[in-house]
């Protein structure tokens, strides 16, 4: 890694702790050349606006997620209802054929709350740890969490009615998820009680659609009501700690989605359907350090912005392999 993508690298771990992206102040020689070469070459630019105007939409890895998600929803609830014993429990605590699975944000609070460390626990993270790790921890908010897939659905109805003007985005700072994050801890430990765990929108779900329906949905519609009508994503983007959570873990992750100066026209499609535009700041023309730019860890990985890309300027590698079909 050369030394202008470490620096960036540090510079996307403070991006996910709430931090503004910034204009780069150094810029490769080769990025330099590219940007340069943009700037002035009116036949590049008319070659890439044929190829957004013409290029076939995809849903590609959008409808993978949602397979999977799913998926791995109704498992635990075919599992449950039917006492076949494959995955039992829910998203914050289960066993897949034997093996102890514990969330690792669930786990902390649970261990806050106790004020010890406590070794089962700690047995049933380390499978999850690996796991995502390696997948990119954000993965987990897009391809298993089920309140994900209710607040997309939820942000194209606000995207219609912004459409309309009949909304509009109200943008919170970011930093907020660290300051939820820190507060959900400190209530722990002072309390005694995982709060957090009683208003997770994660947890309620999938404990909903295991063990039926309660009141604590009535949150999770308000929730819901508040991103349709008020802030688009707000949950996600401003206040889970999950989110913050699983980044930190994917900070190192060999699964990552490339973005290639080269081919890239900077039309701003990729930042208009991301959760978090903010790890696409280096798509904005000029910005690029390097001819090639991993995500930051504050990504999910849900595969939006390689769908919508026109050029195939973002794609999913796995660091020192092939790109992911």
């Amino acid at each position: 890694m050369s030394a202008l993508l470490k620096r960036r690298f540090f510079d996307q771990i403070k991006v996910l702790f709430g931090a503004e992206p910034t204009k780069p102040k150094e810029i490769s020689p080769a990025a330099q050349q590219i940007h340069f070469y943009k700037k002035g070459n009116r036949d590049l630019i008319a070659e890439k606006v044929h190829a957004r105007a013409h290029a076939t939409p995809s849903h590609k890895w959008r409808n993978r997620r949602w397979a999977t998600l799913i998926f791995a929803n109704l498992l635990f609830a075919l599992s449950f209802g039917l006492d076949i014993q494959i995955l039992e429990g829910a998203l914050t605590a289960s066993r897949f054929v034997g093996f102890h699975l514990i969330d690792l944000n669930s786990a902390l609070q649970v261990m806050l709350a106790h004020k010890h460390i406590i070794n089962n626990l700690l047995i049933g993270t380390g499978t999850v740890l690996i796991l995502w790790v390696l997948l990119g921890g954000r993965t987990f908010c897009s391809w298993v969490c089920p309140y994900h897939l209710l607040a997309e659905w939820a942000e194209n109805i606000h995207l219609f009615l912004a459409k309309k003007k009949l909304v509009t985005d109200q943008n919170m700072d970011r930093r907020l998820r660290t300051v939820f994050w820190a507060i959900f801890a400190l209530l722990a430990l002072a309390t005694g009680y995982t709060v957090f765990e009683a208003i997770s929108p994660t947890g309620i779900l999938s404990r909903a659609l295991i063990y039926g329906p309660g009141l604590a949905l009535l949150w999770v519609l308000a929730l819901l009501f508040f991103e349709v009508f008020f802030s688009r994503r707000a949950w996600c983007r401003y206040a889970c700690p999950i989110g913050l959570t699983y980044g930190v873990v994917g900070i190192v992750s060999p699964v990552r989605i490339i973005y290639k100066l080269d081919g890239c026209f900077h039309e701003g499609d990729c930042r208009k359907v991301c959760l978090v535009p903010h790890v696409l700041d280096t798509v904005i023309k000029g910005r690029a350090v390097e001819t090639e730019v991993p995500i930051g860890p504050d990504c999910t990985r849900c595969g939006l912005c390689v769908d919508v890309c026109p050029t195939g300027s973002l794609s999913f590698e796995v660091k020192g392999l092939a790109k992911l079909a």
